[in-house]
């Protein structure tokens, strides 16, 4: 079995400086604070009726809405794979994707014990989208929100919610991760399988996030033994002071600002941090080979 050591980032405001719908607002004309304000407020409106609403997901139901009313015309799954193309990435992605990744592939003190960095991006916005983005050669899973297309007045557009991942589900997610679905067929969610075979152990996960609606996913990492990251964007202090917290209270290793280039803190703590997971995964596996080994038979005295 190799041993994984795997990066899984949140995607708007942890990779990308926005959101990824923006391109989407820009080509159709509509502002997106006024957009956004009216998805919010739905949820709270339903909730106060006694309806019980998933605010993190309930946008999807919206796009749909303005795909067939005219606003968003011939929004479609491909429209939505487009898009991914002008995603605004914060510097230095997907540069350190590529680097991390092919981090220890020519090096034989590693490679002979299946040492290997996979990256994966658990979102809670559109799938298609990430799939059509620049980062796509690097990563190794996307789970997000999936849609289904149909015809309607002669083209195809968004139709149905097929997949879902919400702030709560990215934990459910990595947990997909950690026993391989998707790598391994013969995996499914309700495998049973031992702790110590699964493909990717959770003391090898590095979770990157921007957030306090990542918790979940930092506290699921954090506590079976990875580590978590937090990012903020640059001068913002708010958003600095939220992270701050975080890492008072213990939910995130170490943050930084949002920028990934060389030399920067992330760059440097997140690929220091893929480094000692691989030293400590060497060191073990050199340790059961030696254990495993009998001594040479000496002459007897």
């Amino acid at each position: 079995m190799a041993n994984i050591i795997a990066i899984i980032w949140d995607c708007d405001k942890t990779l990308i400086d926005g959101y990824m719908q923006d391109p989407i607002f820009r080509k159709y004309n509509i502002d997106a604070h006024d957009f956004w304000k009216k998805v919010n407020s739905i949820p709270k409106e339903l909730e106060c009726k006694g309806i019980r609403v998933n605010a993190d997901t309930y946008y999807l139901n919206h796009f749909i809405k303005c795909a067939h009313n005219g606003t968003f015309p011939g929004l479609s799954n491909a429209a939505l794979h487009e898009f991914g193309k002008e995603q605004k990435f914060y510097p230095g992605i997907p540069e350190i994707f590529e680097r991390t990744k092919h981090m220890f592939s020519e090096n034989k003190l590693y490679t002979d014990y299946g040492i290997q960095v996979e990256h994966y991006i658990v979102s809670t916005g559109f799938a298609e989208t990430i799939r059509g983005s620049a980062l796509m050669p690097f990563v190794d899973g996307v789970w997000g929100c999936e849609l289904l297309d149909s015809t309607y007045n002669g083209e195809d557009v968004i139709s149905e919610i097929i997949y879902t991942i919400d702030n709560t589900t990215k934990t459910r997610a990595i947990f997909e991760i950690n026993k391989g679905i998707g790598k391994l067929p013969e995996i499914n969610v309700n495998s049973k399988i031992p702790k110590e075979l699964r493909r990717v152990q959770f003391e090898n996960m590095i979770y990157i996030a921007d957030g306090p609606s990542d918790i979940p996913a930092f506290s699921l990492v954090k506590q079976n033994g990875g580590s978590t990251f937090a990012i903020y964007p640059k001068g913002d202090l708010k958003a600095m002071r939220q992270v701050e917290q975080m890492r008072a209270d213990g939910r995130v290793d170490m943050y930084a600002e949002a920028d990934y280039s060389q030399n920067t803190t992330a760059y440097l703590w997140i690929t220091n941090k893929i480094q000692d997971i691989a030293d400590r995964i060497r060191n073990v596996e050199k340790a059961k080979i030696l254990a495993s080994t009998s001594q040479t038979p000496q002459h007897l005295t």
